[in-house]
């Protein structure tokens, strides 16, 4: 059975072990990447949530998973709130899968 992680500043993850996510505390954007890495090379995931402060930091290193299908690498507010680019990324990889953009504008 895969795994749900987790991935952010300690107060943004802490919250979801209550829910059984395997959380990884980060205190940085290099700390954050090598989680990621770590975590991909398992193979046990089937999707890796990141808080949107570090993923924004980390694109390169995310893009070089966008076209596995495992694990789903997504990005998620963080304990400042949304930033707005978790739902860009979902737009553009909509966009990719379908062909056009057809999710509703804000």
């Amino acid at each position: 059975m895969y795994k749900i992680g987790m991935i952010g500043e300690r107060d943004s993850v802490l919250g979801f072990m209550a829910l059984g996510f395997a959380v990884h505390e980060a205190n940085d954007v290099e700390a954050a990447q090598q989680l990621l890495h770590r975590l991909v090379r398992t193979e046990e995931y089937a999707v890796i949530f990141i808080t949107e402060q570090y993923a924004m930091q980390m694109e390169d290193a995310i893009s070089q998973y966008k076209d596995r299908p495992l694990p789903a690498i997504v990005s998620i507010p963080g304990k400042e709130g949304s930033v707005g680019f978790g739902m860009n990324n979902i737009r553009s990889a909509v966009e990719r899968a379908v062909g056009a953009d057809v999710l509703f504008r804000d």
